[in-house]
């Protein structure tokens, strides 16, 4: 086969090759010759395809390529050869590339001169267009004049009477424009994953965010923060960037399920190497219930305060007063449990450094132990006394050592000292029985140990005791 066979050869397996190319269509090619008017552009046809030359310059006039490089442009004319535009989008200056650009669908570039009652004028190269009210914007807009003299991409929507009818839409564009970024961001909504979005309401029940696309999920209240929260606006407002996870997806609703408070390290997870038995942290009352105070330590980490806790005040919720929500102070940790999520804490009195009291630490209250508490409240089968923070034991009615017919709170008063034996520790339950009466008996047994041990000592011994006594007496006199 010859040079030329082989040549002609080449030839015609590359126009097999050649794919047919439609209007509308984005192709890409090599700029193989540049001319006063067009510029001839190999896209893999049969010929070159032609651009305006005007279309390969940049604002100041002078060509942005060159001979050899490549392109991409979109074909807006088939009919006798190919015909790109690579400007329309920015350009388009005669009423050809117009004609062109409405029937590939092709969006141009506009400035927006005026505004009247039903729409806008709009300037397209040298024709003029109309763009409805509703048709400038995704959104309705509330001062129509501010979009005169912006200059936007609009799609010519109607083209009749040889270009003295032409109507366009900048919406159709932006709607197109999020559909394609909303069917991005979809894919990257799965359970798990962390995104940005911005805060586009806040309802009393949590927060709408917008993902991207006009994708939208939901951050319910409960997960605006490790903190606890009863009103989203205090956390978030609308117009806010916010990082956030997907919690769940509904495929059958396309609802989404988000979180603010996921999309962070949580703080209980470091909470053994910060929190221990005896420290004193600052606090504040964020709620009080009928059984203590919760107290917000850090953002995400809540303690309770115990009504145990707090000195008896002689009225069942008397120690409530002491502690209104908003209250900040000190607390003393009285028990860290990290996998239960629960921290004891006690208010430590003004002036002191601890809340453990005079009657030594809890460890002391053990069974024999001989302490002196606070009587917190009666109740018909006895009497609650105040050992310590946390530390609260029942005396019995049958260990008070009062009287069945007596009146007890008279002989008892609530936030009257009182002197307990401890009889029995149930740690499990954090149950502890006190009994007074015990103190009596063991007061008894040691006068008794007092009088044999006397009985026992020399005559001398024993009247000097009785000539002390009396002597002791008679200077009371």
């Amino acid at each position: 086969m010859s040079e030329q066979d082989e040549d002609f050869a080449a030839l015609f397996e590359a126009s097999l090759k050649a794919k047919p190319v439609a209007k509308g269509q984005v192709v890409e090619g090599t700029i193989v010759k540049i001319g006063a008017e067009v510029a001839l552009v190999d896209v893999g046809g049969k010929s070159e395809a032609v651009i305006d030359t005007a279309e390969l310059k940049d604002d100041h006039g002078a060509l942005d390529v060159e001979v050899g490089d490549r392109i991409q442009a979109t074909v807006i004319s088939t009919s006798g050869g190919v015909t790109l535009s690579r400007k329309l989008a920015r350009r388009a200056a005669t009423d050809r590339q117009i004609e062109d650009a409405y029937h590939a669908g092709l969006p141009v570039e506009g400035a927006v001169q005026g505004v009247n009652k039903g729409g806008y004028e709009i300037r397209i190269g040298h024709s003029r267009a109309f763009c409805p009210l509703s048709q400038i914007d995704s959104a309705r807009t509330m001062d129509p004049a501010v979009h005169v003299g912006q200059r936007y991409t609009f799609r010519i929507v109607e083209y009749t009477d040889g270009g003295r009818n032409i109507v366009v839409s900048r919406r159709a564009l932006l709607e197109e424009a999020q559909q394609a970024r909303a069917d991005e961001v979809r894919l990257a909504v799965v359970p798990g994953a962390i995104l940005r979005g911005r805060v586009v309401s806040v309802p009393a029940f949590g927060a709408f965010v917008d993902l991207g696309g006009g994708v939208q999920g939901l951050v319910h209240i409960s997960e605006m923060g490790w903190s606890r929260a009863t009103d989203a606006s205090e956390v978030v407002s609308p117009g806010d960037e916010v990082t956030v996870k997907v919690l769940r997806v509904d495929e059958a609703t396309g609802r989404i399920a988000l979180s603010l408070k996921q999309a962070t390290d949580d703080p209980w997870a470091t909470v053994p190497e910060r929190y221990e038995t005896g420290q004193v942290h600052t606090g504040r009352v964020t709620r009080v219930a009928d059984f203590g105070a919760f107290v917000e330590l850090e953002p995400g980490v809540e303690a309770l305060a115990h009504a145990s806790t707090f000195p008896p005040t002689g009225r069942r919720d008397g120690w409530a007063q002491s502690v209104p929500v908003g209250t900040t102070a000190a607390f003393e940790v009285l028990s860290v449990e990290p996998d239960k999520r629960r921290i004891g804490v006690a208010l430590v009195p003004d002036g002191s450094t601890r809340a453990a009291g005079a009657i030594g630490a809890s460890e002391d209250i053990v069974p024999g132990a001989r302490l002196t508490g606070t009587i917190d409240r009666h109740e018909r089968f006895g009497v609650f006394v105040f050992l310590a923070p946390g530390r609260v034991g029942l005396m019995p009615i049958e260990e008070t050592g009062v009287d069945r017919d007596a009146d007890l709170a008279r002989v008892l008063p609530a936030g009257s000292a009182i002197e307990v034996i401890v009889q029995e520790v149930d740690p499990a339950n954090r149950r502890i029985r006190l009994s007074r009466k015990a103190v009596f008996e063991a007061q008894e047994q040691a006068e008794v140990r007092e009088y044999a041990a006397r009985q026992d000592a020399p005559p001398s011994e024993r009247l000097g005791s009785l000539a002390d006594k009396l002597k002791g007496a008679w200077g009371r006199r």
